[in-house]
């Protein structure tokens, strides 16, 4: 069973910067694609970011594209998001998820599409 735990949460001002990681517990961590949820108290979970494990390729929900940078070192079984720019709106826990299996298709945005899932991350914007 694979253990994702985020860290690196927290509170910063609108327009600051922030970083959180996700380490999977498994020494041997191959998955297909890892991405960043992210749900706000009142919202539905929503879509961040994803990244392929084994070739360069990231995706960005729009709301997020050019201020938000997902990438990966493979070496530590570890995945980040780097948010800058950051909104108020911005603040929700944030979740890292992986999924195992490849496939014909990653619809990457979908939750259904994943097999593991951290225990969250709390980040906060104040304005």
């Amino acid at each position: 069973q694979v253990q994702l735990v985020e860290s690196g949460g927290g509170l910063v001002q609108a327009g600051g910067s922030l970083r959180v990681s996700c380490t999977a517990s498994e020494r041997t961590f191959n998955p297909y694609g890892m991405a960043w949820f992210r749900q706000a108290p009142g919202n539905e979970r929503e879509f961040v970011a994803a990244i392929r494990w084994t070739v360069s390729r990231t995706y960005y929900a729009d709301s997020v594209k050019g201020r938000f940078t997902i990438s990966r070192d493979n070496a530590k079984n570890t995945v980040f998001l780097q948010m800058n720019s950051l909104k108020p709106e911005d603040t929700a826990t944030y979740y890292c998820a992986a999924k195992m299996a490849a496939s014909v298709l990653y619809y990457y945005t979908r939750g259904a599409e994943y097999n593991y899932w951290g225990q969250g991350t709390q980040v906060t914007v104040s304005s």
